[in-house]
């Protein structure tokens, strides 16, 4: 008896464990009957279902984020822009969502990838190179976000957002526009050197014509300074020999003795008679 008890507690308890499923606030789900939907309109919290004739499929119900494979688009002038992008969406409906999409996530973001790819498209076709990388990009993204959201509805889905993170030029594209910038950077550098080297020279010169100018008329002010120097001594020399001539004679041929004879290496030839040596012979008083 109490086996059987055991036995018929234990079914109750698998059966009503069995009958009870949460649903997070996370999550949307679905509850099936003999493999049909019957119900998609679960809040958060606890549900019961029928064992082995319910079954309960859950859902993300959180927004998903798809980054898509970078791809080439071309411009209205026919240029080849490759452009990186990810898309951001939600299940709305998730009984539509079921239906469209047999529940697979994977399969939906193919389908949404196809549907922005597309519009991506038809946006970058009817826009001009500068449109597309500068002027208009956030009016692209929002008419994606509409035109999109018009082809994924029956879906159960909803776009939230589709935004273009880079736009860049092919390989071989950006190669050439590399190379054009580099020989105008290059050109420009030239320009800016020779710029450079005409200002100095043009520096150099001003400053070589201001350092001859300061030299000539350092040069004229000593000479005029040396003039009224040379008239001053000329003036004292004479004052001088006005009052004492022998004297002042005297003292000139002792000047000259000495500067004639720096050295004992030097050597004169000369008369012994002669007035240069006037003072090397005996006065008679």
């Amino acid at each position: 008896m109490k086996i059987l008890v055991i036995i018929a507690l234990l079914v109750v308890t698998i059966v009503g464990s069995a009958s009870l499923f949460v649903v997070n606030e996370t999550e949307t789900a679905i509850l099936f009957k003999w493999g049909k939907i019957q119900r998609a309109d679960y809040e958060p919290g606890l549900h019961f279902q029928i064992p082995f004739v319910n079954n309960i499929k859950k859902f993300d119900k959180r927004i998903q984020t798809f980054d898509a494979k970078p791809e080439d688009y071309l411009t209205e002038e026919k240029k080849i822009v490759v452009v990186d992008s990810f898309i951001q969406w939600k299940i709305e409906d998730v009984e539509a969502f079921y239906v469209s999409m047999r529940g697979d996530m994977d399969i939906a973001q193919e389908r949404i990838a196809t549907i922005v790819k597309e519009g991506l498209r038809n946006e970058f076709g009817r826009r001009v190179m500068h449109e597309v990388i500068s002027g208009e990009r956030h009016i692209i993204m929002d008419d994606i976000n509409k035109s999109a959201n018009k082809d994924v509805k029956p879906f159960g889905i909803r776009i939230v957002d589709v935004r273009i993170k880079r736009i860049e030029f092919p390989p071989r594209v950006s190669d050439k526009i590399f190379r054009r910038m580099e020989t105008e950077r290059a050109r420009i550098a030239k320009e800016l050197r020779a710029q450079g080297n005409e200002s100095a020279a043009r520096i150099t010169a001003e400053a070589d014509r201001q350092v001859t100018i300061l030299k000539a008329e350092a040069f004229k002010e000593a000479e005029q300074i040396r003039g009224k120097g040379d008239a001053k001594a000329a003036d004292i020399y004479a004052q001088a020999y006005g009052k004492n001539k022998e004297f002042f004679t005297f003292y000139r041929s002792l000047n000259a003795y000495k500067n004639t004879f720096g050295s004992a290496a030097d050597i004169m030839v000369i008369e012994p008679d002669s007035d240069f040596f006037d003072y090397f012979k005996t006065k008679q008083p």
